[in-house]
């Protein structure tokens, strides 16, 4: 196995600079949960930009939804107008590109951007789909069965921990309860339109609610 070593501190001034060059002062942070949104919050403070860094989750948008279910780091806080905004997505390590394309997803639930770019503070390779960095901190390459992740001590500073993938099995989540107004639950009808009874989970700045079981799409009904 390799012994990589990798100095994050380091790597974050040199996002810091990367940062600074490629984006106006009007770009809005973004940050994905959870080491992409600590490096959001310190880069929106380190840059004296004003207000509050977003944070984005890619839970709702996971093609491995049915193995991984909801995740714990937390839910997507975006303190602005999407709609014509410059925004910087920030992540601490860019892999197979899927959890990228699911915060897209994610983003555009919340309005239309004008620019969306992606600085990371590793790319690692490995892409499964075709996605890039504007700017990566450091290319690295890592076996498929290594994970590298950011840790943030109680301080603040910024350390990679890299350890064996774990590949242990993950229970299915339960089923859908029946849909109001009829409908099915995920792989009959088609999952946009459907309405789960009891496990939607609100969304205010759009019309639209999320089932957290089949990860469909919940509409308002007409009353």
């Amino acid at each position: 196995m390799s012994t990589l070593a990798l100095d994050a501190e380091a790597l974050y001034r040199e996002l810091l600079r990367g940062v600074q060059l490629m984006c106006p002062a009007t770009t809005r942070l973004v940050g994905i949960t959870s080491g992409g949104a600590w490096l959001a919050e310190r880069l929106q403070k380190d840059l004296n930009l004003p207000g509050e860094a977003g944070k984005i989750s890619s839970a709702m948008h996971r093609d491995d939804f049915a193995q991984r279910g909801l995740s714990s780091g937390g839910q997507t806080v975006l303190p602005f107008d999407v709609n014509g905004a410059d925004i910087l997505i920030l992540d601490d390590v860019l892999y197979t590109g899927r959890t990228l394309r699911a915060v897209l997803n994610e983003l555009f639930d919340y309005g239309r951007p004008a620019s969306v770019k992606l600085a990371v503070l590793v790319d690692r390779g490995g892409r499964e789909l075709p996605v890039q960095a504007d700017f990566a901190a450091a290319r690295v390459t890592l076996a498929a069965d290594q994970s590298l992740a950011l840790a943030r001590s109680e301080t603040g500073a910024f350390s990679f921990d890299v350890k064996p993938k774990t590949w242990g099995p993950r229970a299915p989540p339960a089923a859908c309860p029946p849909p109001r107004g009829g409908g099915a639950p995920r792989g009959g009808a088609p999952r946009r339109r459907l309405t789960c009874s009891t496990n939607a989970i609100p969304n205010s700045t759009s019309m639209a609610s999320w089932c957290t079981c089949c990860r469909s799409k919940a509409y308002p009904r007409a009353s």
